[in-house]
């Protein structure tokens, strides 16, 4: 989660095309070589590894208008993550070669790339630090704060967060058992709403 991505228009001047995934759907997988740029036109999608144990780890969470797996497409590295999609999205996709081509004709277009690489350096760091050792609550509530920051929501109502509870695992480290606790407590104190099992906040 972070920062917005790069010009759709641009993008679509070089090229790009829209493709349509459906929930469920994988972009990419881990430990493969990147061909294209990828930003969200609409739709959510998840960045997902996996432990040695078996584990699957959330890296990120990314909604409307950003881009996601940029890094590896730039520095020619194997994909650390899969991109799985969480709801029905329309992905915009340039190809690796007209990618490089519009960076090196829109000096604009790099400076926007740099700024968005160090934003999300940053904010990883922030949630590292946030998902250490803080108590469930603190750690579920961070979590919630910045996937709602990046939704056209509606003020003074809670909205639609499109997160089950394993995927709220996966992202803070915590047991599904867990944060199916911490969710119930935070819905008698009124910071959270469960209607028909989906999760208001």
């Amino acid at each position: 989660m972070g920062q917005k991505g790069l010009s759709s228009e641009i993008l679509q001047d070089y090229g790009a095309q829209i493709k349509f995934y459906s929930k469920g759907d994988i972009v990419f997988k881990e430990d493969t070589i990147p061909r294209y740029f990828h930003q969200i036109d609409t739709g959510c999608l998840k960045m997902i590894s996996h432990g040695e144990d078996g584990r699957t780890f959330t890296q990120g969470i990314f909604t409307d208008g950003q881009c996601f797996g940029e890094p590896p497409l730039v520095i020619n590295a194997l994909y650390p993550a899969t991109a799985h999609v969480i709801t029905d999205s329309q992905i915009i996709r340039l190809t690796k070669d007209s990618f490089e081509k519009m960076l090196l004709e829109n000096s604009s277009m790099c400076h926007q790339l740099n700024l968005l690489l160090a934003t999300r350096a940053y904010e990883k760091t922030k949630t590292n630090m946030m998902l250490t050792g803080q108590a469930p609550e603190i750690r579920i509530g961070f979590i919630l704060d910045k996937f709602k920051a990046n939704m056209e929501c509606l003020e003074n109502q809670k909205n639609q967060i499109c997160l089950t509870r394993q995927e709220i695992a996966d992202f803070t480290g915590l047991r599904v058992e867990t944060v199916i606790r911490t969710l119930k407590r935070m819905e008698t104190e009124n910071k959270i709403e469960i209607r028909n099992r989906k999760l208001y906040y």
